[in-house]
């Protein structure tokens, strides 16, 4: 038996580096996937058999994870999807020129949740109107993301900006770059690696628009530096078990709701809600208000869909993600 770590995933096998760096493409051990929706995924650890005679290795056991990337699994009512493991950074990157902070907003609870640093990467800087455009995104981006991230802007014509980006891939480390197709993913980790490494598909004139060819996850080697995985675009991001994800992301709506009247205060029509007047007093916009309240709501929704698929199989109630102890209806002071 030997351990060794995934490095690339396409639509084959998973490619496996053993300690002693030779490449084994990998199937996975009927008992390890029997009945359960369990794969190694990029970056995970993993014991693998090499029998005699035989064209491929064998996964026997995947090693407990440092961290994950999990998102909701579209194509079912009420299971995680575990999209890569075991890293160090997340990089969510966003075009500067066509920014979806809606989408950022959900981005960052993922990274978030993770447990990972978190780093918002700006591209296709050089196709912003001016310096004060571009000043103004990054404002923004930067009072979004709070102050647990990083934010860099990527332009391909500046090396300096590329090399920020660099450094935070030291040696020994591992980043994961997530973001929608077209965003200029697949360029940067070019630029970073120095060649072209990811295949990216036409880009228009004008708009910078386009998408990447990137349909598999590898680790790259940042020469010098540790290793980045290009994911690719992802479109569904659905949430899975949020809640220090939210937290994390909505620092300064979860700041708020320390100070409201009542501990477990909806933030609807509640006397001495301290959201609610923040709202009303321009302090917390609207909109942000709402993403908070509609991404609390969505993850509640999981967690009640995942108890009633439990009981439907008879097993008890789950323990996992309860991160705080019942808040009772009574107010915070005598």
């Amino acid at each position: 038996m030997q351990k060794g770590q995934v490095v690339k995933l396409d639509r084959g096998y998973p490619l496996v580096r053993t300690d002693g760096g030779r490449l084994v493409r990998c199937e996975h051990a009927t008992a390890l996937v029997k009945g359960e929706q369990v794969r190694a995924v990029i970056g995970d650890w993993v014991e693998v058999a090499v029998p005699e005679g035989h064209d491929k290795g064998i996964i026997e056991a995947i090693l407990p994870r440092t961290r994950a990337f999990v998102r909701k699994d579209p194509t079912e009512r009420a299971l995680p999807q575990v999209l890569a493991a075991n890293f160090d950074r997340v990089f969510v990157a966003q075009p500067l020129s066509d920014m979806n902070f809606k989408r950022l907003e959900r981005e960052l609870v993922l990274a978030y949740e993770t447990g990972a640093a978190v780093t918002v990467v700006l591209t296709k800087a050089d196709l912003a109107e001016s310096e004060d455009a571009v000043r103004a995104v990054r404002d923004r981006v930067r009072e979004l993301a709070g102050p647990a991230a990083e934010t860099v802007v990527v332009s391909a014509a500046d090396p300096a900006s590329v090399e920020a980006v660099r450094v935070l891939v030291p040696a020994g480390t591992t980043a994961v770059f997530i973001g929608k197709s077209g965003v200029g993913k697949s360029s940067l980790v070019n630029l970073l690696v120095g060649h072209e490494m990811q295949e990216t598909a036409e880009v228009r004139e004008g708009d910078g628009k386009g998408r990447h060819t990137t349909v598999s996850r590898e680790m790259i080697p940042v020469p010098g530096g540790g290793y980045v995985v290009d994911m690719p675009g992802v479109r569904g991001l659905g949430l899975w078990d949020a809640d220090a994800g939210i937290e994390a992301a909505f620092a300064d709506v979860e700041q708020l709701a320390e100070q409201c009247r009542f501990r477990d205060c909806r933030h609807l029509d509640e006397p001495g809600c301290a959201v609610r007047a923040a709202v009303d007093s321009g302090e917390l916009s609207e909109a942000r208000f709402a993403s908070y309240q509609g991404l609390r709501q969505e993850t509640a929704q999981v967690k009640e869909r995942r108890e009633e698929a439990r009981r439907l199989r008879g097993e008890k109630a789950s323990t996992s993600g309860k991160r705080r102890p019942p808040k009772s209806r009574k107010g915070k002071r005598g």
